[in-house]
């Protein structure tokens, strides 16, 4: 698991540990590690170029002292300072005594030549203390290093975004790699900063002792997939193994159907019942898949089932508004995808007792909390944080890095960063509440299934082969499957 702590969290750490050792051991220890990471994106150190862009604080200490060790190596480092006046003052002395060069930053135009010809930018501008974007003087260099297409390495995280949040509220950096210390940082993980940071590489300094168990934001790894994917032993049978629930498609959109039920049957379950009133869509469902049990409803009648997906395809009307209700009446969990947003009754969600999985996309989340889709993608967090709080569901928000929330705020966000680009495909969200369906009637928490689902279905679209159709991840998942359960 990735842990993911809030700035004021790694601060008091921080000061827990300096406390105990001498001065300065943290800030070489973080430089040691930078260093080492500069290294390797230059594959030659000796004769190597590299100009530090270089802030107040302690964010610009780091890069001050990395560049001294690059310098004893024999690499060419210069210092830009942005605040001359407010720079590290041992990291100077350190930069110096190795032979590196400090020079004032503003304005930036006298140093388009020696940005151009670097080999190397280590972004030490802002710190995870720092709020908005960046300020003018520091846009015109960075806007200098993009033109002359040079490198990024950021130092704890690229300069501009929110340590907290990942959001981006002004102008950037865009890293190639960003080296962060002693633990992650939600922004790292959570778009749309997550997108600026490229290679995010963890620099260890002793901080874990001093962390709290809970962290802010979690991400899974191979490992932990396989520990929650639910196995069938020796003695399962299909109901044990779990049987899902789907009702999907519509007459306009039958094919939602037949992706939400390849979802449901490779991601896992036992068994599928497809609940559907239109005759085309059920001999389509059936045609291709001869192993679904069918039935006409209501739920109560529909047979055993241990998890519902409803949503995908329905359209609208009543008939639709009536079965979406009508399946959040079950007393099993409940994923609710696509259509069914929009058709569920928010109250009705509250009430339910059972865990109930909402799997909206941005566009999907902002008609729920009455906002702009823009709103939505640029403070993700927020939003479905918020989102989960006002139906008292937990939330799958779709997008780039998939978000999970858990209806109480006291438990981490679950942050997916297998996602691929290949997965923005139609019907690809019907595949996925498919396969997370699935892992509800396995049993796993509505937390865990969302987050397992999602882990599952980004890998399948690593594992297929592009360009890609919902039903090739489909395909996919059991190779998933097998490569997160080695």
């Amino acid at each position: 698991m990735r842990f993911a702590y809030r700035v004021e969290t790694v601060r008091t750490a921080e000061r827990e540990l300096m406390a105990r050792l001498p001065e300065g051991t943290l800030m070489r220890r973080a430089a040691a590690g930078l260093a080492a990471a500069c290294r390797g994106l230059l594959g030659r150190t000796y004769g190597a170029r590299v100009v530090l862009l270089v802030g107040s604080g302690d964010n610009g200490g780091d890069a001050l002292y990395a560049g001294a060790l690059l310098a004893r190596r024999g690499a060419g480092v210069t210092a830009v300072l942005l605040s001359p006046e407010r720079a590290h003052e041992g990291g100077l002395r350190e930069l110096r005594a190795a032979g590196g060069r400090v020079v004032g930053g503003v304005p930036a135009a006298p140093y388009a030549r020696l940005i151009g010809r670097a080999d190397l930018v280590v972004d030490g501008i802002v710190g995870i203390g720092g709020k908005g974007g960046l300020r003018p003087a520091a846009v015109e260099l960075t806007d200098l290093v993009r033109d002359a297409g040079v490198p990024v390495v950021a130092v704890d995280l690229p300069s501009g975004v929110d340590a907290d949040t990942g959001e981006v509220n002004g102008q950037a950096v865009r890293a190639e790699a960003t080296v962060t210390f002693g633990t992650y940082k939600p922004g790292l993980l959570i778009d749309p900063a997550h997108g600026r940071t490229g290679a995010v590489r963890l620099v260890d300094i002793g901080l874990d002792a001093h962390l709290p168990q809970v962290a802010d934001a979690e991400a899974l790894q191979h490992a932990d997939v396989a520990r929650l994917l639910p196995r069938p032993g020796a003695e399962s049978d299909k109901y044990r193994r779990g049987v899902v629930g789907v009702a999907a498609g519509s007459a306009t959109y039958p094919g939602a159907a037949v992706l939400a039920v390849a979802g449901a049957l490779r991601g896992g379950a036992g068994a599928v019942r497809y609940l559907g009133e239109a005759g085309n869509v059920r001999e389509q469902v059936i045609r291709t898949f001869p192993e679904v049990l069918l039935t006409e409803g209501p739920v109560r009648r529909a047979g055993r089932v241990q998890a519902w997906t409803v949503g995908s395809g329905l359209g609208g009307g009543s008939a639709a508004r009536e079965l979406v209700a009508d399946v959040l009446t079950a007393d099993v969990p409940v994923l609710v995808d696509a259509d069914g947003l929009r058709l569920m009754d928010v109250a009705a969600v509250r009430a339910r007792t059972a865990p109930t999985v909402l799997t909206p996309h941005a566009g999907e989340a902002a008609a729920l909390l009455g906002r702009g889709r823009e709103e939505i993608e640029a403070a993700r967090l927020t939003s479905v944080r918020e989102l989960a709080s006002l139906t008292g569901a937990t939330v799958l928000l779709k997008g780039s890095t998939t978000l999970v929330a858990d209806p109480d705020p006291a438990v981490p966000v679950r942050v997916n960063a297998t996602g691929t680009g290949w997965l923005a495909t139609a019907g690809s969200g019907d595949v996925l509440s498919g396969v997370t369906g699935s892992l509800l009637a396995g049993g796993l928490t509505a937390r865990d299934a969302a987050s397992v689902g999602a882990y599952l279905h980004g890998l399948a679209a690593r594992h297929a082969t592009p360009p890609l159709t919902a039903m090739d991840i489909a395909h996919a998942l059991p190779t998933a499957w097998q490569s997160a359960t080695p």
